[in-house]
């Protein structure tokens, strides 16, 4: 089992790189802000209930949920939501303590109170969802309710990252009556104490929100109403965006898109582009009970041939940027082991490894990737990814793609030998993009335990109150990740955010953990 610590600075700050001529004064007029907001994006989410998800079902979790503390934007330490004050309360950080706001209501009126708080967390170890967030929760041993304002979170070791964890839209609170303890709710249905309540829900369709009226926590909202509405394809999307069929998009976007949605044509259309500086990553995993995989020659000699710069040049186009850690750049701790080990590509070195090895044969292996969460750049990414292979003689590569759900399931029933994945941080600390992919249950569903990692150095950077002296522990790992490259980072990329040219607050839209809050926009009162 792994546990999760976050102590990343991760560099939140959002850069307009596309602001248009002629803005006017912005609206407090409450007639304006009444106005219904429609964001698009191909990220749907793959359930409403919490407990059941760990991907990105997260960016409406935000809106409609609430957890105890939160990230507003330019954060990087939890700051209290749902609770009034939190602290741990022992010099171990084995303990943590909350105590909640007064008279805070679900939506359904039920009290917001520590025993709701207890239901929500419990019955995500209870239910255990493979896809789940429960691993999140690995340090959790008890929860304690001595009142009914004061929830006292009982650790199994120290973890001083734990209020990062409860930071996260894994820990947003439920109404115990709506949720059962030991199920996941089905009946496409929210019932929350967010920003927002959730009016209507179609899958694949879209989210109809308004505004929580009781709403008690950190978010100001700037808008009264938002619709989120779910796109199988980005060029549709753009279409909607472009004829003024929605106001707003995020996640979904080829790096094509990007550059045409900043181009003069599309400024003359009445769009702007946000450009949000964060720590997406994108990487391959290899599954070692896949024979075709299994030797760590083959998996260095991929390593040895994959030219990054050329893969991001030719799919991404600026976009992106090659990437030789599972800590991205701008995360405290970020080193570059896999060019330090690896160097720049080359041909001839993977060739002396596998030769080395005694295989001296074209090595076939099958590659999947999924076709609806990442945007319309994956398949692209992909196919340059085989070309560079393909071209080495080194290897024979067969690609294989499959839906969301359908990709998830094959991943975590372990049936693919290599497949990508992307990870945006759940919560601002390095730790996130090490401990989720190591343990018998991980984040990537292949069983990983490399000794050293997970006895030693997290153990030591989780005691550390002062997350930023844990880098060594993180230096280290980032190591061991090059040497035994079950993961083989790719590319570090930025998140853009296209909104029609009368809405604010693009800039503000995107949290720490890069997910949307929907609060910040708001359409201007002139143009």
């Amino acid at each position: 089992m792994f546990i999760r610590t976050r102590c990343l600075q991760i560099t939140a700050a959002l850069a307009s790189i596309s602001l248009l001529a002629g803005c006017g004064l912005l609206s407090d007029d409450k007639g304006d802000d009444a106005k219904r907001i429609v964001v698009g994006t191909t990220s749907a989410p793959s359930t409403l209930d919490p407990a059941a998800a760990w991907d990105g079902s997260w960016e409406l979790y935000r809106n409609v949920y609430q957890t105890l503390v939160a990230f507003p934007t330019g954060s990087t330490k939890p700051q209290p939501d749902a609770a009034q004050s939190c602290e741990f309360t022992d010099a171990k950080n084995e303990s943590y303590r909350c105590t909640l706001r007064k008279g805070l209501k679900f939506s359904n009126g039920e009290p917001l109170d520590a025993k709701a708080v207890k239901h929500s967390l419990d019955r995500i170890k209870t239910i255990g969802s493979m896809v789940g967030p429960k691993d999140l929760f690995g340090s959790l041993d008890k929860i304690e309710t001595p009142d009914a304002l004061t929830v006292v979170f009982h650790l199994n070791t120290p973890d001083a990252t734990f209020p990062f964890v409860l930071g996260s839209p894994a820990a947003s609170l439920v109404a115990p009556k709506e949720y059962p303890a030991d199920k996941v709710r089905e009946d496409g249905k929210v019932v929350g104490s967010g920003p927002y309540v959730l009016d209507s829900y179609k899958e694949a369709g879209e989210a109809v929100l308004s505004g929580n009226e009781s709403y008690n926590g950190f978010a100001k909202r700037r808008n009264s109403a938002v619709t989120i509405r779910y796109f199988a394809e980005s060029p549709k999307m753009i279409a909607a965006l472009k004829g003024k069929e929605i106001d707003a998009i995020y996640r979904g976007l080829s790096a094509t898109e990007v550059l045409d949605l900043q181009s003069p044509a599309s400024h003359g259309l009445g769009v702007q582009v946000v450009e949000n500086v964060g720590s997406e990553i994108r990487y391959l995993v290899f599954n070692p009970k896949d024979p075709s995989v299994a030797k760590l020659p083959v998996r260095q000699a991929i390593a040895q041939v994959i030219d990054r710069g050329t893969l991001v040049s030719k799919v991404y186009q600026g976009t992106a940027e090659p990437l030789y850690s599972m800590v991205p750049k701008g995360v405290v701790g970020h080193k570059t082991p896999f060019y330090d080990k690896y160097g720049p590509a080359s041909v001839a070195n993977a060739k002396k490894i596998l030769r080395d090895a005694g295989i001296n044969q074209p090595v076939e292996l099958t590659f999947w990737y999924t076709t609806d969460r990442y945007g319309a750049s994956t398949a692209e990414e992909f196919t340059e990814l085989k070309r560079q292979l393909d071209d080495s003689q080194l290897f024979k590569i067969n690609l294989r793609s499959a839906p969301w759900k359908a990709f998830q399931a094959g991943y975590k029933g372990q049936e693919y030998p290599v497949f990508g994945r992307g990870w945006f941080p759940d919560f601002p600390d390095p730790d996130n993009f090490i401990a989720p992919f190591v343990g018998k249950e991980n984040a990537v569903g292949t069983p990983y335990e490399p000794n050293e990692i997970m006895n030693d150095l997290l153990p030591r950077s989780r005691r550390e109150g002062d997350r930023s002296a844990g880098g060594q522990a993180f230096e280290r790992a980032q190591q061991i990740f090059a040497e035994d490259v079950r993961l083989l980072p790719l590319w570090q990329g930025k998140l853009y955010v296209a909104a029609r040219e009368d809405i604010a607050g693009a800039e503000r839209a995107l949290d720490p953990q890069t997910v949307m809050q929907m609060w910040e926009f708001y359409r201007k009162t002139s143009w």
